[in-house]
């Protein structure tokens, strides 16, 4: 972002407003023309220089770079003071610019809002780290100076330099600045950890495994700093509007002039002051800030929810669109299996329960299969069992305790299975679920279901689009029943089972044919196509960063319900900013009748019209406030 000098900041443009006003102030009561007119050129001066300097400078930059006219709503308020002063208005004029440069000091507000949350983010970059050397000690360095496999010592209380992770040391990790999640994270050897957070109470190594300018962190910044810069499609169609009606306002005002004096039979004082009148009246000063201003102030206020967009079209067209897809494994579940279901195939008295299960476990606790994780985090870990195992690669696990042999994983590892066992096997298949058999000397023991569960807000999430009328659908690769459970459960419109990666971006180009405007959200590399064929593409903030680069934005937090959330807002937002646009050419629109066909005095008129534009910011301020 550009710098601002000294005398361009916010800052001082507040307090040489203020002087402004206080001169403006005392026009009413000085006793002669002279002092009147001192102090109108100084209010004038004081509370505007800002947009007069703007207003004549950009237009002859944009004029010479465009090779054509190009004016802006500042040189048209400073030709509309300029006239007021010709005429003797000198109060009207002083009045003309300090509103006009009021609302536009409230427009800054809303774009700084914004841009505070970069600031926010930009103040988090950590910039030293504790480099190790080959000898054990440490080098202070700045953080771009650290590579890929460097190590790095985390002390106690430390900002964690880069995205890394940890070989040796274990501590907890506040990880709200990347995930929002504000409960503490445990790391060990083998954990990975962010750049940003702050470390906790313990002491760790991290092994550098991402360049400053890739890491989670950098990515996020960069993502909300485009945010500034991508504005609404009506921003942008308000933007190459405003030129072309000032340009015409200027033609026009002339035209009004003689209008008056050969049509209407005004006079040359009264046809000069009416056009004085409607240059101000119908300047686009209230429609040009109609969108920007409530657009960035949703974008800050999404921000502080933990959900960022790379741009105000992003935002704004969230209200409109027709289907949501979603993927399945890590977006709409926890993207980790657990234990479901778990019963004896027969009873057992609990002496024996406890043995069988201290067998499992023990084998379990030898493997790193995820399904293993599964079984170890759902039973006790006090287990001092220990056994050696044989891995069936593709069935499961096999191990010899007191003479007996037991077995565990898929149900062909055993060759005769009861009828109530295979009916419990089928009923649980349908249901989306892995089922494990457990059995000593090929007679099944235990039953276990398997399956990667919903998260706790997609139920919420997937109701709230259905009674919003937007079809739901799921993508996935896994199996049509594995999918059409999760669906089932979840109430999704539709599933599109047995998906390829490949594949994905090709199926969001058919619901796009279908519906029309489609959002995915995912949080893989294998969601990265659908995400970048979307029209509007969210990642998860706790998945990949190939995800989280192509997306147009991102949940920090794995909360579905942010998206709920997004769509009121983006709904509120079009609400608003149709509100602006109607009132701002209401108010120009009744300025012209009532200039041309009654009688209204230029200081009525500045009121009105100057007022409109800050009633306009004032409303798409109300974007900053949470919804109820």
């Amino acid at each position: 972002m550009q710098s601002k000098s000294f005398i361009q900041s916010t800052s001082f443009q507040v307090g040489s407003y203020f002087v402004g006003i206080f001169l403006y102030v005392l026009t009413f009561f000085a006793r002669n023309d002279s002092s009147i007119i001192a102090l109108t050129l100084g209010s004038i001066f004081f509370t505007g220089y800002m947009v007069i300097y703007e207003g004549v400078e950009d237009t002859i930059k944009q004029t010479l770079n465009r090779r054509k006219f190009h004016p802006n709503v500042h040189l048209l308020m400073t030709l509309g003071a300029l006239g007021a002063l010709f005429i003797g208005e000198y109060r009207e004029a002083a009045l003309l610019i300090l509103i006009f440069s009021g609302a536009h000091l409230l427009e800054e507000y809303a774009e700084e809002k914004s841009s505070k949350e970069i600031s926010n983010l930009l103040n988090l970059h950590p910039t030293k780290a504790r480099r190790l050397r080959m000898d054990g000690t440490t080098d202070i360095v700045d953080v771009q100076e650290l590579q890929i496999d460097d190590q790095v010592l985390v002390l106690n209380g430390d900002q964690v330099p880069t995205d890394g992770i940890v070989i040796s040391g274990r501590s907890t990790i506040d990880q709200s600045s990347i995930t929002g999640e504000s409960m503490p994270v445990d790391v060990q050897e083998g954990s990975h950890v962010f750049g940003s957070t702050i470390n906790g109470s313990g002491n760790f190594v991290l092994q550098v495994t991402k360049d400053s300018q890739d890491t989670v962190f950098a990515k996020i910044v960069e993502l909300v700093t485009d945010a500034q810069q991508n504005v609404s499609t009506t921003a942008t169609f308000i933007r190459r509007l405003s030129p072309i009606y000032v340009t015409l306002v200027l033609i026009l005002a002339p035209l009004f002039y003689l209008f008056g004096l050969y049509i209407m039979n005004w006079g040359l004082q009264v046809s000069f002051y009416r056009t004085m009148v409607f240059l101000i009246g119908t300047s686009p000063c209230a429609l040009a800030v109609a969108d920007i201003p409530a657009t960035l102030s949703s974008i800050s206020h999404l921000a502080r929810q933990g959900v960022l967009f790379k741009g105000g079209s992003y935002v704004s067209n969230f209200a409109d669109i027709k289907a949501i897809a979603f993927d399945k494994t890590g977006t709409l579940t926890q993207g980790q299996p657990v234990v479901t279901d778990f019963g004896y195939v027969e009873e057992f008295n609990d002496v024996r329960k406890d043995q069988l299960k201290q067998i499992l476990v023990a084998m379990e606790s030898k493997s790193n299969h995820p399904l293993a994780l599964a079984i170890m985090n759902y039973f006790p870990k006090d287990n001092g069992l220990e056994l050696e195992i044989t891995n069936k690669i593709g069935e499961g696990l096999e191990s010899t305790y007191n003479n007996k042999v037991y077995k565990v994983g898929k149900p062909s590892l055993f060759v005769e299975t009861s009828p109530r066992t295979q009916e419990i096997r089928e009923r649980l298949e349908k249901q989306g679920k892995t089922v494990i058999f457990f059995g000593e000397d090929e007679q099944i023991m235990m039953i276990l279901a398997i399956q990667d569960v919903p998260s706790p807000t997609s139920f919420e999430t997937i109701q709230y689009f259905k009674q919003e009328h937007i079809p739901t659908v799921m993508i996935t690769g896994d199996a049509q029943v594995t999918g059409e459970a999760i669906a089932q459960e979840l109430g999704i419109h539709s599933v599109l089972a047995n998906v390829l990666p490949a594949q994905k971006s090709e199926v969001i180009n058919e619901l796009k044919q279908q519906y029309g405007l489609v959002a995915m959200i995912g949080d893989g590399v294998n969601d990265a196509p659908a995400l970048v064929a979307s029209d509007i593409g969210i990642a998860m903030g706790t998945g990949t960063d190939i995800a989280i680069d192509v997306a147009d934005g991102v949940l920090m937090k794995h909360d579905l319900t942010r998206l709920i959330y997004t769509h009121k807002v983006s709904k509120k937002l079009r609400k608003i900013v149709f509100q602006n646009i109607v009132f701002s050419m209401a108010v120009v629109l009744f300025l012209i009748i009532v200039n041309i066909f009654g009688t209204i005095n230029m200081t009525l008129a500045v009121t009105i019209h100057e007022g409109s534009t800050i009633l306009v910011l004032l409303n798409g301020l109300r974007m900053l406030k949470n919804l109820k």
